[in-house]
């Protein structure tokens, strides 16, 4: 969805600049002749009287340089298009949270903002990445093409970079071997599952924050797709265990009992992301929620 919305604008982007190029130009000028011949058919000395023949070459001259509609339109619009394609495309975009996948960190309907250029700036449209700012670290919240079909947008956590190996096993998160722990953090209320449930806190390197986790339900491991590098990954009954492949990283959603993920359909490309999510500037439901989260 977002891929298309920036070719939608890319293309109004275009024409709009091709139309306001041209009249300031060539149709702008063209008007101003047309207007000062139309003007001179009504010379005082041919109408006969002064004051009634400047009326009509002001009647004259502001019919001829009446600007179409369509130019009108195109050249109104130009500069705010211009202003928005900049800024979703190399500064900020906005996003709303579809789900509650990311619970507690991002509930559903929190419109939050996404940094275009903290992972590097890339051309609009094709995307390809041109400026190498920087790459995603583990604990970053960031929005992505999903893999599986690239007209949907998704948001999860970094949980494993490029190399890492990555183990879910008996609901315990494992990086390089290493228990990512988690404590107890009181009770949080899941209005999907219209019940309370187990909150924790939890540390991706240098990032704290909380995720949900119901460690009596059960939760069956398996993928869900025949995706890339499928063979990086070990299935069992009790989890899954990952290398993460070059260039990929591995997500998981904060609503550890409720996300599907990396888990099940396999790892991000590098190609597919689009930024790092950094702030709610809006929940119509709840307005203390406006604000920057981790």
């Amino acid at each position: 969805m977002s891929w298309n919305f920036a070719l939608i604008l890319f293309v109004l982007l275009v024409v709009t600049g091709i139309i306001w190029g041209l009249d300031l130009a060539v149709l702008r000028r063209g008007r101003e002749r047309r207007a000062q011949a139309a003007m001179a058919q009504y010379d005082a000395a041919l109408v006969g009287d002064a004051q009634e023949a400047e009326r009509l070459r002001r009647e004259a001259g502001d019919k001829a340089r009446r600007v179409p509609w369509w130019i009108e339109y195109a050249v109104s619009f130009f500069p705010v298009i211009l202003f928005v394609f900049v800024l979703r495309s190399f500064v900020v975009e906005p996003f709303r949270i579809p789900s509650g996948s990311m619970l507690p960190t991002l509930q559903s309907g929190d419109l939050i903002l996404v940094n275009k250029f903290s992972y590097g700036l890339r051309l609009p449209v094709i995307d390809k990445k041109v400026v190498d700012i920087g790459k995603p670290q583990r604990g970053d919240v960031f929005v992505f093409r999903y893999p599986v079909d690239p007209d949907v947008d998704y948001i999860k956590r970094v949980v494993g970079l490029p190399g890492d190996e990555v183990a879910y096993i008996d609901k315990k998160l494992y990086v390089n071997g290493e228990l990512v722990t988690h404590v107890r953090d009181g009770d949080y209320f899941e209005p999907d599952r219209v019940s309370y449930i187990a909150q924790y806190k939890e540390k991706l390197g240098e990032v704290s924050h909380q995720i949900l986790l119901d460690e009596s339900r059960p939760q069956e491991y398996r993928p869900q797709y025949q995706f890339p590098s499928l063979g990086n990954c070990q299935y069992s009954r009790d989890g899954v265990r990952c290398k993460v492949p070059e260039g990929h990283y591995f997500a998981m959603g904060d609503n550890r009992d409720n996300s599907a993920d990396s888990r099940y359909w396999g790892f991000v490309p590098e190609s597919n992301i689009v930024g790092k999510a950094f702030f709610i500037w809006m929940n119509f439901s709840d307005l203390s929620r406006i604000g920057r989260f981790n």
